[in-house]
C-alpha cells in the first residue's frame, strides 16, 4: 500500500467520480482505476461500487477510509513540520435540510477562514441525500431534524449507517409566511387557519417517504400543495402566492431580508434540530469551528443549545 493510493482514493470519494478525480490529479482515468484496483487486491477487499452515476464506497470501503484519513492527516502534519510543505488545501463539506441558519454559519466560517486556498461545500439537499453524503464521506456533517413522528425510523437508519446524531436545540413549530400575509395579524395560528393558503414543502425525490419530509405534520391532507427544491423558491412563493411552510422559527434577516416572518403554530409537537457524523470519526478543526459558529448564531435568536 502506498500513501499515493490513499490520496487517490480520497479524491475519488470527494468527487464521487473516478473521471473527475483523474482530471484533478492530472491522471488518465484507466491509470487511476488501476491504482485503486491494485489497492483493493492488496487489501483483499472491494473499496468502491461502480455504477452509471459514479462511484460510492462499499461497507468495507467506508471502514477503510476511517483509517486512511487518519494516515493522510498524520502524513500531512509531518510534511508541514519537516519539509516546510504548503499545507493541504482546507476542505470541509456539510449537507443539510433547508435552514437559513446553516447558511449563515457557513458564510461566517468562510469569512474567517485563515487559508490562502480552500475547498468548502454546502449542500442543501433531500433528507436521504444527507444520510448518504455523511455515510460516504462526501460531507463531514449533516444537519436535520427529529420529532415524535420520524424519530424512531430515523434513529434506526442512523444505527444501520453507523451515524451519530447530536441535538443542537429544540424549537416549537412555526409557520413561515410573507409579511403581507393576513395571518401576520395573529399572534399564533391553528391548523384550521391555514386551510385556504397554499402549503409549500420541499420535495424528497424518489424516496418520498413521510418520514423524510423536512416539515412536521407531513401526513396531513391539504387542499393546495406546492413542492419545491430550493429555499429561494419557497420564499418567493410565500410572497407571490401567500403560501406557507412549517419550520423552526429561525429566520436570518441578513440572508432573507425582512419579507418573511415566523408565527407560532398551535400544535402539540417540538422540532429537535441536530447534526450527524460518522460514529468513529473525530471531527476536523474546521467542522468544530463551523459547529461553534452555528451554535452562536442559534443563541442569537434566543434558543438554548441542547
Amino acid at each position: 500500500m502506498r500513501i499515493q493510493q490513499l490520496v487517490y482514493l480520497e479524491k475519488i470519494v470527494a468527487h464521487g467520480s473516478i473521471n473527475e478525480a483523474a482530471k484533478e490529479l492530472f491522471l488518465t482515468q484507466p491509470s487511476l482505476s488501476n491504482a485503486i484496483k491494485e489497492l483493493e487486491n492488496e487489501m483483499g477487499i472491494q473499496l468502491l461500487l461502480r455504477n452509471k452515476m459514479g462511484v460510492t464506497l462499499t461497507d468495507d470501503g467506508r471502514e477503510f477510509m476511517l483509517y486512511a484519513r487518519q494516515i493522510l492527516d498524520q502524513v500531512n502534519l509531518m510534511e508541514e513540520k519537516y519539509k516546510q510543505k504548503t499545507p493541504r488545501k482546507h476542505a470541509f463539506s456539510v449537507s443539510a435540510q433547508h435552514y437559513a441558519f446553516v447558511v449563515h454559519a457557513f458564510v461566517e466560517l468562510i469569512r474567517n477562514v485563515n487559508a490562502a486556498e480552500y475547498q468548502f461545500t454546502l449542500r442543501e439537499t433531500e433528507t436521504q441525500n444527507i444520510l448518504e453524503d455523511v455515510t460516504s464521506f462526501k460531507s463531514e456533517l449533516g444537519i436535520l431534524y427529529l420529532n415524535n413522528f420520524n424519530r424512531q425510523v430515523m434513529q434506526k437508519l442512523f444505527k444501520e449507517k453507523n451515524l451519530e446524531f447530536t441535538p443542537l436545540f429544540t424549537a416549537l413549530p412555526h409557520v413561515f409566511v410573507s409579511r403581507e400575509n393576513p395571518l401576520t395579524k395573529k399572534r399564533s395560528v391553528k391548523l384550521e387557519d391555514l386551510t385556504d393558503y397554499p402549503y409549500l414543502s420541499y420535495e424528497q425525490g424518489d424516496v418520498n417517504s413521510f418520514y423524510f419530509a423536512e416539515e412536521i405534520l407531513s401526513t396531513l391532507d391539504r387542499k393546495m400543495n406546492i413542492k419545491v427544491s430550493d429555499r429561494a423558491t419557497i420564499f418567493n412563493l410565500m410572497v407571490g402566492l401567500n403560501g406557507y411552510t412549517i419550520s423552526s422559527g429561525i429566520i436570518s434577516s441578513e440572508l432573507n431580508d425582512d419579507k418573511i416572518v415566523a408565527i407560532p403554530l398551535e400544535v402539540a409537537d417540538t422540532i429537535t434540530i441536530g447534526w450527524l457524523k460518522q460514529r468513529q470519526v473525530e471531527l476536523s478543526p474546521i467542522a468544530q469551528d463551523y459547529l461553534q459558529r452555528l451554535k452562536e448564531h442559534i443563541r442569537g435568536y434566543g434558543f438554548t443549545i441542547d
